[in-house]
């Protein structure tokens, strides 16, 4: 063989030993790459304002004797160590009995009451019938005393000029947060209803959106 033909055959040996030394250069160095190179950021999903869904309601149902116990033991709890005393009874209406303290002694209070709900869930009790033992005082001078004398719930107003009592169940501080409304109440029928609207972060709930 002429040295000519030696000469280009060990040319080509060597262009394919550089072309596969190359490659395997880029190879290793996509490779490295790859393994060590920063790792992309993953976003996290938005997350959506649920607005209007924010909550769930509930229509819960009572019956008078339930209802009766939780308002007397709220009283109980409201009156503490006070010489002040009232309850609550409910049967045909709502009547309120107490003892209201005038001058140095106490003469026995009884107020009937007619509930009438409003439409955002509050409560207004209209006063039907008042008597304060064997006093002789105008309506409205009775609902005064009930108003100067007797510890009430911030969210209880008397008001003795309209002779009646508002109730605003939809501003009671619940401590679960929860959110309380009066939908129905029918003494005669024993028919009680409220609603009851469960935030979803109370209970520890994040929403995602779609």
């Amino acid at each position: 063989m002429s040295d000519r033909k030696q000469r280009l055959k060990r040319n080509k040996w060597k262009k394919a030993f550089y072309s596969l030394l190359i490659f395997n250069g880029i190879v290793f160095v996509v490779l490295l790459a790859l393994l060590f190179g920063p790792v992309p950021e993953n976003k996290a999903p938005v997350r959506h304002e649920r607005g209007d869904q924010e909550s769930s309601e509930f229509i819960i149902r009572t019956s008078k004797q339930n209802l009766n116990n939780l308002v007397n033991a709220y009283i109980e709890q409201l009156l503490g160590d006070s010489d002040h005393y009232y309850r609550i009874s409910l049967d045909e209406d709502v009547h309120l009995i107490g003892e209201l303290p005038v001058f140095s002694t106490t003469v026995p209070l009884s107020v009937h009451f007619e509930p009438l709900v409003q439409d955002n869930g509050d409560l207004i009790l209209k006063q039907k019938s008042i008597s304060v033992g064997l006093l002789e005082l105008p309506n409205k001078k009775i609902m005064e005393y009930m108003a100067d004398l007797l510890p009430m719930p911030e969210w209880v107003t008397v008001n003795p000029q309209e002779q009646e009592i508002y109730v605003a169940v939809t501003d009671m501080d619940i401590r679960s947060n929860f959110h309380v409304a009066v939908e129905t109440i029918d003494l005669e029928a024993n028919n009680l209803a409220f609603r009851l609207k469960i935030p979803y972060e109370t209970l520890g709930l994040e929403m995602l959106g779609p």
